[in-house]
């Protein structure tokens, strides 16, 4: 049995099987890291640490940590048999994934000012997963992804724009961002993806509307954490 499920899953017809599980991974390692931050700030940015590993340049660590998420991919699409990113669905949907990595990678970390050094573990980490999720997305989309020719016409694409509500407003904005990606991709590893965004980012924001709470007293009451009226 176990010889049967190995080469289910390292043979090609297996890939599929691969990038389901690799979804359930993210689904778990997006829970795990939750939990961690019930107890401790994730530690980078304002909560970095040097129980973390020795610091590295904020800037070169985000450019470094995000650059796999778009080179990737890239390779994917370019230098694998990459079928189905020649459907234009595919070719939108793709280009979507790697505009916010453009933005992320090659223009965000150059407009830090300042910054605390990010902890080198917290660093590699995010470079790993950002190697495991633009693989699982840029494979999924361009080999295995198969929509209607009308997809990209379906209302499931629609827009959304919030400091003064909410404290963790970049935040609301990402998790808006890749749960209508995973909307629009109708995948599981795109659901994995934006699961694995809530659980993180949430968590995120709530320790940032604790710490503005804590830090200044005249904090606006009524803005909540990353859920406008509600949390």
């Amino acid at each position: 049995m176990w010889n049967s499920l190995f080469y289910l899953l390292s043979s090609e017809a297996g890939e599929p099987y691969q990038l389901e599980w690799m979804a359930y991974v993210m689904v778990l390692m997006g829970l795990l890291s939750f939990l961690f931050s019930l107890f401790v700030n994730v530690p980078y940015g304002r909560y970095a640490s040097s129980k973390f590993g020795f610091p590295v340049s904020v800037k070169l660590a985000w450019f470094l940590q995000e650059l796999p998420s778009l080179l990737v991919p890239i390779h994917v699409v370019v230098f694998t048999a990459a079928d189905r990113s020649s459907y234009l669905t595919n070719q939108v949907l793709i280009g979507m994934f790697l505009c916010h990595y453009i933005q992320r990678t090659l223009v965000y970390p150059f407009l830090i000012r300042g910054g605390k050094p990010t902890p080198f573990i917290s660093f590699a980490m995010a470079f790993m997963f950002c190697v495991y999720n633009g693989y699982m997305q840029g494979k999924y989309l361009s080999h295995f992804a198969v929509y209607p020719s009308d997809w990209i016409r379906h209302p499931c694409f629609i827009t959304g724009g919030m400091f003064e509500y909410i404290s963790g407003a970049n935040f609301f904005g990402e998790i808006i961002e890749w749960t209508g990606f995973a909307i629009a991709t109708w995948s599981l590893q795109g659901a994995a993806f934006a699961i694995f965004t809530f659980l993180v980012l949430s968590s995120r924001a709530t320790q940032h509307h604790r710490w503005y709470i804590e830090k200044f007293e005249d904090y606006p009451k009524s803005r909540k954490a990353f859920i406008p009226f509600l949390y």
